[in-house]
């Protein structure tokens, strides 16, 4: 039986070449290592990027464009 990967592996036609860097205060950082440490993850990189890509998509699929202004009534 063929296992396949879990994640999704950067094509070498689409290198990661832009870089964003931010800071966190002392408890955010703690969480961050609890929480790794906690669901066994072992590469914060892939894991950052996948949860901040998922938070904007999600975002932006409830965003979308309405002729009647639908997303404001929602919340």
């Amino acid at each position: 039986m063929k296992r396949t990967k879990k994640y999704s592996v950067a094509q070498p036609n689409h290198p990661r070449i832009h870089k964003i860097t931010f800071m966190l205060n002392d408890d955010e950082y703690k969480t961050v290592l609890r929480y790794l440490d906690k669901y066994q993850i072992e590469n914060k990189s892939r894991w950052y990027r996948e949860t901040i890509l998922s938070h904007i998509l999600r975002t932006l699929e409830e965003d979308y464009p309405t002729l009647f202004n639908e997303n404001e009534m929602r919340r």
